[in-house]
């Protein structure tokens, strides 16, 4: 039945690939909020109106999976990032409120409100997301009996911080990348695009520092780094960069998509088949094997699973053909 743990953290890795690249882009529109106009804000929040909440479905859908297929693991992480955790979901709260309230009254200070809950709700969960992923190749004071023995400000170091910075300027990217295909005001796509290369040359120059401390680091860790997953990442986040300056979009949007998936696929590969990597003992780290349910459960879980999972993924499509039409001004008054 081993075969069923591997099959769950390949599972677990499409979740979590699935979700940094849909709310990724979420992420980065909400972040290029800042700066702007009413108007403006009112379209690029119009462009993900229909879609944001769906998107975060995959991130309740990979804790779930988590929690059901390696219950220790679940544990120690809640343990660990307990702190990060409640930060985070303060800010999608007020990110998903935000949402439902702006458009309820049309007072400036009011929209203002809500559209910087938007923003708060954008930025704090893209970078904790980076520094939570980074931790767990970084390794974690875990001891013997899956405990973690450290402190909230131990997960913040340079290294860690550097990653959440890394992923709050790929979904930047990512997001306006994004926005290239959806808004429909020509003045608005020029100044996003300038936006989105200046902040796509920012997030190339953060990764390849990441990708550099990484593998300085991984010399010293019990684990061996995996770089070329990341090396491939890099160089498609580099092609997405190109297209969008050539006004390539949907080239643009794809690589950059293609990108995250690779970033997250690295993540995973440098842990496998460690879930959780503890730098007090290698032999304490949490692993697909000592950390997972039963067998049974195991097996209940990949029949649902078989099921379920293309029904959603169906869905989903569906949900985004429906709504794939650019966003114009005139939608605003609808």
């Amino acid at each position: 039945m081993e075969f069923l743990n591997v099959v769950w953290f390949v599972l677990i890795t499409v979740l979590f690939t699935g979700f940094f690249i849909l709310e990724g882009f979420d992420y980065g529109v909400g972040m290029l909020l800042i700066g702007k106009n009413d108007f403006e804000r009112s379209m690029m929040i119009r462009s993900i109106g229909p879609i944001w909440d769906g998107n975060e479905v995959w991130m309740i859908t990979a804790g779930g999976a988590m929690f059901a297929a390696f219950p220790h693991v679940y544990a120690t992480m809640f343990s660990t990032f307990y702190l990060a955790l409640f930060l985070m979901l303060l800010a999608l709260i007020l990110r998903g409120v935000a949402f439902e309230l702006r458009t309820k009254h049309f007072a400036d200070e009011w929209r203002r409100s809500w559209d910087f809950a938007i923003i708060f709700g954008s930025l704090i969960p893209a970078i904790l997301w980076g520094v939570a992923m980074t931790n767990l190749i970084y390794g974690l004071p875990i001891d013997s009996q899956m405990h973690f023995l450290g402190r909230f400000i131990d997960l913040l170091n340079p290294y860690t911080i550097l990653g959440g910075l890394t992923f709050a300027l790929i979904f930047i990217f990512h997001g306006a990348a994004f926005l290239m295909l959806k808004l429909g005001d020509d003045r608005m796509l020029l100044m996003i695009k300038r936006q989105g290369i200046c902040l796509g040359i920012f997030a190339m120059i953060a990764y390849l520092v990441f990708i550099i401390a990484s593998i300085v680091l991984s010399q010293q860790s019990a684990f061996q780094f995996i770089s070329v997953p990341f090396i491939i990442s890099a160089l498609l986040l580099l092609i997405a960069l190109i297209n969008m300056s050539r006004e390539k979009f949907i080239p643009a949007f794809t690589t950059s998509t293609i990108s995250i998936a690779c970033l997250t696929i690295g993540f995973f590969a440098t842990l496998f088949p460690n879930l959780m990597v503890s730098n007090l003992n290698p032999e304490w780290s949490l692993t697909i094997y000592n950390a997972a349910s039963t067998p049974h459960t195991l097996a209940i879980m990949t029949g649902a699973a078989v099921v379920l999972v293309p029904i959603v993924l169906i869905y989903q499509g569906w949900t985004y053909k429906i709504f794939k039409e650019r966003v114009t001004p005139g939608d605003l008054h609808h």
